[in-house]
């Protein structure tokens, strides 16, 4: 008995064949569930940045509108660009001002840096203005409204990248 425990040693082919086959199976099961949480965290990311850019479209808007950013003629209170947003507008803190003070302005960034579209891997933006049409992928120039990806794929969900 003794003899037969310390003759076998090691593994034989067959034993070495359905190791291989299975490990191939979960191997086949796990890449597409790989593939799928990649895309889905740029998913989430291309969300991230979306909002980002949004929100800080939407509060240059308020600042326009509570008269804190110099307002040109005939402007529609949008950023011209997003490059804007990244170096600044000059504000005026008119809540703080006392009564015959004079307020200095004062420089405020709404965007740290434009970001990466996850899905394109370029910083470079499909912009809407407030005067285009809601379809037009064609910028008209005037300013930005909205901010979308450049990518024509088709998210997990079946939606355009573009129209999200």
């Amino acid at each position: 008995m003794l003899r037969w425990l310390h003759s076998k040693k090691g593994m034989t082919f067959v034993e070495l064949v359905v190791v291989m086959a299975v490990m191939s199976i979960l191997a086949s099961v796990a890449m597409p569930m790989l593939r799928v949480s990649v895309k889905r965290a740029k998913e989430m990311e291309l969300k991230r940045s979306l909002r980002e850019m949004r929100d800080a479209v939407d509060r240059y808007k308020k600042l326009y509108e509570e008269n804190r950013i110099t307002r040109e003629a005939g402007g529609s209170g949008y950023p011209k660009t997003l490059d804007v947003l990244v170096e600044g507008v000059e504000i005026t803190n008119t809540a703080a001002a006392k009564p015959g003070e004079v307020q200095l302005p004062t420089r405020v960034r709404l965007l740290r840096k434009i970001p990466v579209d996850p899905m394109t891997g370029s910083a470079e933006w499909g912009l809407r203005s407030n005067e285009d049409d809601p379809e037009s992928r064609i910028w008209g120039g005037q300013d930005v409204f909205d901010v979308y990806s450049l990518d024509d794929g088709t998210a997990l969900d079946g939606t355009k990248y573009s129209d999200w």
